[in-house]
């Protein structure tokens, strides 16, 4: 029987870019991963991590520059098995956060489901948002921890200095040399380490 006392059951992560095989599912992998790490895998399986494409080929494979950035995290067979998938309403619905790779992104997510506009933001955005976050205040579970720093980040938005289009942009690699993924990836997983760091119980990374 649920009492008033139970836990938030799951928290969803979504993740957006444009075709869903370079920046979205980086990001998708890694949090995975780093979750797993960070939390051990009871806690980790209560947060869902998906990700999808604005304009993806469903059923094409992740790039293999932006795969190669997954190895030294030994991702590279999870990296192998991805597929990209198409956004649609349902799928954000379904998210408790969307992150995306740019304000672009986050318009599109916000056309298709006017709700999720509070709980929508550009990955780099909300990585500036995570650096108001007191971890002393949070509620000791992970999912009621990840609440809590969405609607705090929600609250945060419009109270930091002017950003530019620029500053909230990870810029796409699709068809670029290596250097180019290399850079979008370093930009993805140092927000995704913030966010694992606030949501684990000690904040070491």
């Amino acid at each position: 029987m649920t009492t008033s006392h139970a836990r938030p059951v799951t928290f969803r992560i979504l993740f957006v870019c444009t075709g869903n095989v370079c920046r979205s599912p980086l990001a998708e992998i890694f949090m995975r991963h780093l979750l797993l790490a960070r939390l051990g895998t009871d806690q980790a399986a209560r947060f869902m991590v998906t990700s999808a494409g604005t304009n993806a080929v469903t059923g094409v494979g992740m790039d293999p520059f932006s795969r190669a950035e997954l190895a030294p995290w030994g991702l590279d067979g999870a990296a192998a098995g991805f597929a990209a998938h198409q956004l649609d309403a349902d799928v954000i619905r379904e998210a408790d956060i969307v992150l995306t790779a740019d304000r672009g992104h986050r318009s599109f997510v916000a056309a298709l489901e006017p709700s999720a506009l509070r709980t929508t933001f550009c990955i780099r955005e909300w990585e500036r948002l995570l650096n108001g976050t007191d971890p002393g205040r949070l509620p000791a579970d992970p999912v009621a921890r990840a609440r809590s720093i969405s609607v705090g980040a929600h609250l945060r938005r419009g109270t930091l200095s002017y950003a530019s289009s620029a500053d909230d942009t990870i810029p796409d690699p699709g068809g670029q040399p290596a250097l180019a993924h290399r850079t979008a990836a370093r930009m993805i997983v140092s927000a995704i380490q913030r966010t694992v760091e606030l949501l684990a119980m000690d904040t070491r990374i």
